[in-house]
């Protein structure tokens, strides 16, 4: 599965952005997906996962409340809405994939999108 994601750019703390994540295939509903994110001179890490049906989601403790994950399977497409945002929150987002119930690793990825949040 190849990964496009895209809706980073600059916003104020405490505005909104939604990042899409568009995939290729005809297998999206088989993949499990995941967002993540990579500060300056940090490692990656987890921000939220959905699963195949959406029936289960998981979200790092410092986005829970703010930001929501969802998916359409109809258009091989997951989404991150981020509220309240702050400037911690700066990083490059990337989205990936997995079969679900593989597991924690994600063998797929998309390039990421820059989300930069000003305070």
């Amino acid at each position: 599965v190849q990964l496009q994601a895209s809706g980073g750019g600059l916003v104020q703390a405490g505005g909104s952005l939604r990042l899409t994540c568009a995939a290729s295939g005809r297998t999206f509903s088989r993949y499990a997906m995941g967002w993540f994110r990579q500060a300056p001179g940090k490692e990656r890490e987890f921000v939220a996962e959905i699963s195949r049906d959406s029936g289960t989601r998981y979200y790092t403790s410092s986005v829970q409340g703010r930001f929501t994950i969802s998916r359409d399977n109809a258009k091989n497409t997951v989404y991150l809405q981020m509220n309240s945002l702050k400037p911690e929150d700066t990083a490059v987002y990337y989205c990936a994939a997995k079969v679900d119930g593989t597991g924690s690793y994600y063998p797929y990825w998309g390039q990421g999108t820059q989300v930069t949040v000003s305070s």
